[in-house]
């Protein structure tokens, strides 16, 4: 490294300045260790190894787990959490779900399969229409956490908390609409409906063997839903089961799609919904996990440590809920 390099004078931490160390921070929750040290050397003439900036990137994704503690504490002097609307009156999406990535421990012989919950916030004036039938979301706010869901909810409330009026889209699964229902039973709760579609689908590829009769069936199915009609949906459903053995596959698709649409069915009015101007579907989210997680954290080959995966998470959903501001704040105070 060329200690004469401005980047490189008068500091305090690891070497580096806090310019250095943010364009480290920067280039690593978009990029392999590897390329950015490749990067650094090509535009800036620096030989800092990849192995330096890991070091750099993940010591400061964890300062910023520890900033995000203090949204949690039940102090006077607690920091006010960044908001995504100042409006009362104005809608709020709450979107979460969960995905895998892979992981390996030091001491460990195999690689394992963990869930990265992933939580997303956005106003309703912040999606803009770009098409016929496509809207983009210009402004959100993510919290990721890679542990257990109680460990996810106590970072998320303080994101959830400010806004009056409260929309919860998600898919089926009951940790997410427990603690909704224990926290925010109020609010607006929609199943995702493409989830809801896809259980449909799954059990028709069983029961119409005939590809067109089977996209008829489908079609007139999300018609309904469409409708506010899912108790007729679910009671002709639960009537198709009584004619079919629950023990074949066709009755095992059957016998889920009607314990999840009877698990969820003041979720699905789907027609309600839409009259009132809501969202009835969980691409944000999934969306999401795209943008923040899959592109930084499972590309081809890797594995992360538990808490390597989470700071570099912590820093991506910072650059991608374009809060770099405090990122810098958070390295100009540690460096």
């Amino acid at each position: 490294m060329n200690k004469s390099h401005v980047l490189c004078q008068y500091t305090s931490k690891f070497g580096f300045t806090s310019k250095l160390q943010e364009m480290m921070c920067l280039l690593a929750q978009g990029n392999v260790f590897e390329e950015c040290e490749n990067l650094l050397a090509e535009f800036l003439g620096l030989n800092v190894s990849a192995k330096q900036i890991q070091r750099v990137s993940e010591y400061h994704g964890e300062e910023l787990e520890k900033s995000e503690k203090k949204y949690q504490e039940d102090t006077p002097d607690k920091p006010e959490v960044p908001v995504v609307s100042e409006d009362n009156e104005e809608s709020v999406y709450v979107m979460i779900d969960g995905s895998m990535i892979h992981t390996r421990e030091k001491g460990e012989s195999e690689n394992k399969w963990k869930e990265i919950k992933v939580g997303r916030i956005y106003s309703e004036s912040s999606r803009v229409l770009v098409s016929k039938n496509r809207t983009e979301v210009t402004n959100s706010l993510y919290v990721c956490t890679l542990g257990k869901k109680d460990e996810f909810f106590n970072k998320f409330e303080p994101y959830v908390e400010p806004y009056h009026r409260k929309i919860f889209i998600a898919d089926g699964a009951k940790w997410i609409w427990n603690w909704v229902e224990d926290f925010y039973g109020d609010s607006v709760q929609i199943l995702d409906f493409y989830h809801a579609v896809e259980k449909l689908g799954t059990y028709a590829g069983f029961a119409y063997k005939d590809n067109t009769k089977r996209k008829t069936w489908l079609e007139k199915q999300k018609q309904r839903l469409k409708s506010d009609q899912v108790e007729d949906v679910l009671e002709d459903l639960r009537k198709a089961l009584a004619k079919i053995n629950e023990k074949t596959e066709t009755g095992k698709a059957l016998n889920d799609v009607i314990r999840y649409y009877g698990s969820n069915i003041e979720r699905m009015k789907y027609g309600s919904f839409l009259k009132n101007g809501y969202l009835i579907g969980s691409g944000a989210i999934e969306s999401a996990h795209r943008n923040v997680i899959q592109q930084r954290l499972k590309r081809s080959g890797q594995r992360w440590s538990i808490q390597g995966a989470q700071r570099i998470a912590n820093i991506r959903a910072y650059r991608i809920g374009n809060r770099w501001e405090e990122m810098i704040s958070v390295i100009k105070k540690a460096a």
